[in-house]
């Protein structure tokens, strides 16, 4: 989405007008030592009470990877088209705060039995496993949310310009958006997204299920919350992944893939393509840029337009991801739909939709301004309007 180093973002040419030249442009982009390491150093979680140390150390783990790329990637300057724009962690920490009690939520109705309605799932989440119950599975997608979007991020906006170098020849000669080159790099940033977040997904909504012990579970019983004292099937993120891998090998790690491209290929087509063009729309055009009240407002819209539309897929997924904590019920994508349907009929595939669009719009509005901010100061351009 948007240029690496030239252009403007989201919103910029096909080509490399006004790009800088990489080589020189060096030391203008040095990352300050600002002094994190030491205001915050790792063995900060410890000063956290101990059942929000694994959040604090998911955290500074989150923001260190994304201080170490930042500072190797300025040191290693390459290309434009191998340079994926860098998201700072607090708009990716950001989105997952703010979303992930909604996810819960949403992961129960999709996946869940007897939660009926979005106020009474939430009642009942809160009344037997207090505030944190909104919270579990948190700690993974929380240390790896930066990494996940400035890859997925960068191959939109580089896949864009490859295409539109490709088509044009001279950059400047191309159209200002070509809806089919933004199809295209959608449906790669898609793909991309499935290949580094299906074991993300997996292991969020492995720990978003498990709401009964291991006895129990095993005997068949009806779903209740884990008591204290009592344990459950999995113990935390890394306790989940061993488990997944030993009992069903890497491929599992990948369960429920098939429904996640079929989601996230048609998902990121509405998520990218109406951000781009409603934050041009949005614009003047005396303005040189978006606006950070543009940049929120189009970047809400597009995630409420993207992940209300992908309820249905993203119901069947969230089906095979949870299907395991306790029985294998399906055997596919295929099976999963024909099964939900017999059993609860078309309205299944429409469970937890408006939960998902209001989640989508203050996530992606986060997402959003956080990308562009990070482009912007990164080369060194503040252009942008005053909202």
């Amino acid at each position: 989405m948007g240029a690496g180093w030239g252009g403007a973002g989201l919103r910029g040419q096909a080509g490399d007008r006004g790009r800088p030249d990489w080589r020189k442009q060096r030391s203008r982009l040095e990352v300050p030592n600002d002094g994190w390491e030491k205001r915050f150093p790792r063995s900060a979680a410890a000063c956290c009470p101990v059942r929000y140390q694994p959040l604090a150390k998911a955290f500074l783990q989150g923001s260190s990877i994304w201080s170490y790329w930042a500072h190797w990637s300025f040191h290693h300057p390459s290309p434009s088209f191998l340079y994926p724009p860098i998201i700072p962690p607090s708009s990716g920490t950001a989105s997952v705060i703010v979303g992930h009690p909604l996810d819960t939520v949403k992961t129960r109705l999709q996946a869940g039995i007897g939660y009926g309605s979005t106020l009474s799932c939430i009642r009942r989440v809160y009344r037997r496993e207090s505030v944190f119950g909104f919270f579990k599975g948190m700690s993974f997608p929380l240390a790896s949310i930066a990494v996940y979007n400035s890859v997925v991020f960068g191959v939109f906006s580089n896949m864009r310009r490859f295409l539109g170098q490709h088509h044009c020849g001279e950059p400047e000669a191309g159209p200002r958006h070509s809806l089919s080159d933004l199809f295209l790099a959608s449906m790669v940033a898609g793909v991309v997204s499935v290949g580094l977040g299906g074991p993300v997904d997996l292991i969020k909504i492995r720990l978003q299920m498990q709401t009964q012990p291991v006895r129990e579970a095993n005997l068949g019983l009806k779903s209740r919350a884990v008591a204290f004292g009592e344990q459950p099937v999995y113990q935390g993120p890394v306790h989940c992944i061993v488990t997944i891998v030993r009992t069903e090998g890497l491929a599992g790690l990948y369960r429920g893939a098939s429904a996640m491209l079929l989601r996230d290929i048609p998902g990121y087509c509405l998520y990218f393509i109406p951000y781009v063009f409603l934050s041009e729309w949005i614009t003047p055009e005396t303005d040189t840029g978006p606006s950070p009240c543009t940049m929120l407002l189009a970047g809400g819209v597009a995630g409420a337009i993207s992940w209300g539309t992908a309820t249905p897929m993203d119901v069947v997924k969230s089906r095979l991801q949870a299907d395991g904590v306790y029985l294998n019920k399906y055997k596919g994508v295929l099976d999963c739909i024909s099964q939900s349907y017999q059993q609860e009929g078309l309205k299944v595939f429409f469970r937890g939709i408006t939960v998902n669009a209001v989640r989508g719009f203050p996530a992606s509005a986060a997402m959003f301004l956080g990308y562009e901010l990070s482009l912007q100061a990164l080369r060194g351009d503040h252009s942008v309007t005053s909202p």
